[in-house]
């Protein structure tokens, strides 16, 4: 055995700097973190060649006094806690003591601050073998800034795992992000190799929070988001979760935070799968950015040495929370939710060249008295390029029932008489079809409007305040079906039914004694369990919906999400999946013409049932075109 020696301090550090440092976007990511428990308003990055060469955090924060400086450079020194108490209750970003250590150890690093009450600012440079930090004077106004260059250039053994300039740039890129959405009211400058990337001012009022968010992820995703902001049992949850229909191929706009710290925690990812199980389509991904906010002692972040994981004191109520609070939210969107606001005096769309150049839109307005037969002027008032062109004609609304109950013909039954198709009579009050254009305000028209078609046996075609709407009428008519089966079997309970013979279940100890801890659980769901030895359980009782189905598997499965969530939907994802086959088997199939009324009807039912833009297998149930999409595609005011 060679003796035992201490390491040389800068060994030590390149050692810990491989825990902290794996590519300039760590760096950037501790950086940025200091600056803002500094209490910085303004934060400017600055990089060159993806971060290698250089890499500068420059804030306005409240600055390092001259003594404290060297103590900045060196392992396990911190201003942000001093007793295990301030530990477990911690709410600084940073709190270790070896960022800046570390990264001195592996590049040419340089700090220079200046506090409110100092006369001049100070340097600070750490060099050499045992990292002797020496000081300078410098000229700097108040707040910090710190210059990493050349990056590896004293390992280059780990230099040659760094990917291309664009690659490490991207990384970089996508931890400023991270940030950038923790702290609306801090500004965020981003430059690379001279050329301005972002500009990002503070942002205090919601619609500017709106902008950010559409700045950093896409505009696409605050326009298809639900807003979230519940508390409960000393959990806050706030922010955006996107609707089933914007979906992404892999996870990578998924943002969530722990009192402000960005994490990728297993617990909340799960719980946010289970909310949109019901509603997202197979192999495709969510899209959020949520804000939980609890009490600080209640979440160590301690875990991990770049603290991108948590452990929560009281996970099953945590993963509890959010699965409520997400599956509430989303099953509460309507149709109406999802359509864009229109102008309470008339219909306000803009039309546009194809180019996507912008231009004065179409303006029309209706004004129907009670009576059938009263006057009502249509007015379209084309852009100048349309060579003022200006028409205004008198249309009775009996005359607009008239036209749409005429193509509304087309999809009648056979056995349906002639008189049913063409009188406005034959379809109920508030669903008539002269409603759709002749209603005395734009809001007595329902959201999806009234049915004017069906097409190919496929598609309802109906007509709302915005325009268009096509229904897929199996997709739909299979999610309402399905939400009635759950009501149902919820109303009714669990009905479970004895097993004639008992199946044995072999297990792990740790396993059966789970099978103990959780017995109230399988009761709920109709699972009688009991345990015959130290790895062995019996399945006695199972819920009836679910007595062909594999039980053991499911007990297993069951068993493996208790102990590592503390909850578990196993036997009610597997029972949803059963009620799904139910409903979709006793929905309307292609090919079968509907009436008039039992299209509008379809549609009524569409406006009040949880997740109805989505089928049972994520796929939407209806879209909208709106009359400014219609005018692009007949180049309407050119």
């Amino acid at each position: 055995m060679p003796s035992i020696h201490l390491l040389s301090p800068r060994l030590a550090n390149q050692i810990a700097a491989g825990e902290v440092v794996e590519r300039p976007a760590n760096i950037l990511k501790e950086l940025v973190e200091n600056a803002l428990d500094a209490g910085a308003t303004r934060i400017e990055v600055d990089v060159e060649q993806g971060g290698v060469k250089l890499l500068r955090v420059r804030d306005n924060g409240c600055g390092i006094e001259e003594n404290d400086l060297p103590l900045a450079l060196s392992r396990h020194a911190t201003s942000k806690i001093t007793t295990l108490d301030d530990l477990e209750s911690v709410m600084t970003m940073g709190f270790r003591g070896e960022a800046l250590a570390s990264i001195s150890s592996v590049s040419r690093l340089a700090l220079i601050s200046r506090t409110e009450a100092s006369d001049s600012a100070w340097q600070v440079t750490a060099e050499g073998r045992d990292m002797a930090t020496s000081i300078s004077p410098a000229a700097h106004p108040q707040g910090t800034t710190v210059e990493v260059r050349d990056l590896f250039f004293n390992t280059p053994a780990r230099r040659k795992f760094l990917r291309t300039e664009k690659t490490e740039f991207s990384h970089l890129e996508e931890h400023l992000k991270k940030l950038a959405l923790s702290r609306y009211d801090v500004a965020f400058f981003l430059r690379h190799n001279n050329r301005v990337i972002h500009q990002l001012r503070a942002a205090n009022r919601d619609v500017e929070r709106e902008r950010r968010v559409a700045a950093l992820l896409n505009p696409a995703f605050i326009d298809s988001a639900v807003h979230i902001d519940t508390e409960a049992a000393g959990l806050s949850l706030t922010g955006w979760v996107g609707l089933p229909t914007f979906s992404r191929s892999q996870s990578d706009m998924q943002y969530f935070y722990v009192n402000g710290r960005a994490v990728r925690d297993k617990l909340v990812v799960h719980a946010i799968k289970q909310a949109y199980r019901d509603v997202l389509y197979h192999g495709r991904h969510p899209a959020f950015v949520l804000y939980l906010t609890l009490d600080p002692a209640l979440v160590d972040v301690n875990v991990h040495p770049t603290k991108h994981e948590v452990r929560f004191r009281d996970g099953r109520l945590v993963h509890d929370f959010l699965f409520r609070s997400l599956h509430r939210a989303l099953g509460d969107v309507r149709p109406a939710d999802q359509l864009p606001p229109t102008d309470s005096a008339g219909l306000q769309s803009g039309t546009g060249s194809v180019d996507g150049a912008a231009e004065t839109g179409r303006q029309a307005a209706t004004d129907v008295e009670a009576s059938p037969t009263q006057q009502v002027t249509l007015s379209w008032n084309q852009p100048s390029s349309a060579a003022g062109f200006q028409e205004n004609r008198p249309v009775s609304r009996g005359s607009i029932a008239e036209t749409l109950n005429s193509y509304a013909a087309l999809a009648q039954p056979l056995d349906t008489a002639p008189h049913e198709a063409g009188n406005p009579e034959a379809v109920p009050a508030g669903a008539s079809m002269g409603s759709a254009l002749g209603a005395e305000h734009d809001s007595d028209v329902p959201p999806l409007g009234y049915a004017v078609a069906q097409l190919h046996g496929i598609y309802i075609l109906a007509q709302n305040t915005d325009g268009l709407v096509l229904v897929d009428t199996h997709a739909a008519h299979e999610r309402i079906t399905y939400e009635r089966l759950k009501v149902s079997v919820d109303e009714q309970g669990v009905q479970s039914q004895p097993l004639l013979v008992p199946e044995s279940l072999p297990v792990s100890e740790r396993e059966a004694d789970a099978a103990e801890a959780f017995q109230s659980e399988f009761r709920q769901l109709g699972v009688e369990l009991a345990r015959v030895g130290p790895e062995s359980l019996l399945i006695r009782q199972v819920p009836v919906l679910l007595q062909q189905a594999q039980a053991a598997r499911l007990v297993v499965d069951m068993l493996a999400d208790l102990m590592e969530h503390g909850t578990s939907d196993r036997f009610q994802a597997h029972r949803n999946e059963i009620l799904a086959t139910m409903a979709c088997h006793g929905s309307v199939r292609a090919n079968r013409k509907l009436s008039i009324p039992e299209m509008n009807a379809l549609l009524r039912d569409m406006e009040a049932t949880e997740r109805s833009g989505q089928c049972n297998h994520g796929r939407p149930t209806w879209t909208q075109l709106s009359l400014a999409e219609l005018d692009k595609l007949f180049l309407r005011g050119r």
